[in-house]
């Protein structure tokens, strides 16, 4: 089975799904061995590995060495065309459908096409919507774009659904890097009841309850990153939420 069929029969079944982010510029590989083994004794489904620039390390070497240390399947969450690794089990081929920035609808998958072929991994063609997060990310500034207004649920909910229509296999909507406020309640169930496709969750996520309020709501998968760069200690509380529930 591959991830895309997995992660579909996993939403299906109303499977709730959560996956830690790790950012090859914020975790130096040094630190891999220790994270690798923690997340390894959680509950989590999925690493994801990616950043919005990625200046300090070779990512193909990156990515290996976490697949090297790894139980968990790896996907990755590129930052721009140049993250690719042969050693991810996939890729989220992302489609930024909620800017009007061409490069990011096309431009960069033209360019990476041949490298995607070559890596010969899982293409998860998603749909990706940067949603207000309270302050400005990463991903605004070096995609030119404005995300989606926090209250503008009914604009949020048709464009991943001209997502799903335009035959994308997932929608990722983000508040980014660093948020201040996730994705809310109200804008995750708007979006999922639009949508017969896995929904991702992710940016603003600090806590155990931040990731049940999105499940709730409709997410299929739920991503963390930046609250466990900051207390890798976090992943065995969440952990034991989770065996909790």
């Amino acid at each position: 089975m591959n991830l895309k069929e997995e992660i579909t029969n996993k939403s299906n079944l109303r499977e709730k799904m959560w996956a830690i982010l790790i950012d090859p510029d914020k975790t130096p590989l040094s630190t891999l061995p220790t994270l690798i083994q923690s997340i390894n004794s959680c509950t989590c489904n999925y690493i994801l590995i990616g950043g919005s620039q990625i200046f300090n390390v070779n990512f193909h070497d990156y990515v290996s060495k976490i697949k090297s240390l790894s139980t968990k399947k790896i996907i990755i969450f590129p930052g721009d065309n140049t993250q690719i690794s042969s050693s991810a089990d996939g890729i989220l081929l992302l489609s930024l459908i909620s800017g009007r920035n061409p490069d990011l609808l096309i431009g960069k998958h033209v360019q990476s096409s041949y490298e995607l072929k070559k890596a010969a991994i899982s293409l998860l063609a998603t749909g990706y919507i940067l949603i207000e997060g309270g302050v400005q990310s990463a991903v605004q500034y070096i995609s030119n774009t404005n995300p989606i207004p926090k209250d503008k649920y009914n604009i949020a909910a048709a464009t991943a659904l001209a997502g799903e229509q335009l035959g994308l296999h997932l929608i990722y909507a983000d508040a980014g890097s660093g948020a201040l406020n996730p994705v809310s309640k109200k804008m995750i169930s708007s979006i999922k009841k639009q949508l017969s496709i896995p929904l991702i969750i992710g940016g603003g996520i600090k806590s155990y309850n931040d990731i049940e309020d999105a499940w709730i709501a409709g997410a299929d998968i739920v991503v963390i990153g930046n609250a466990i760069e900051k207390n890798e200690k976090l992943i065995e509380l969440l952990n034991n939420r989770m065996k909790c529930n």
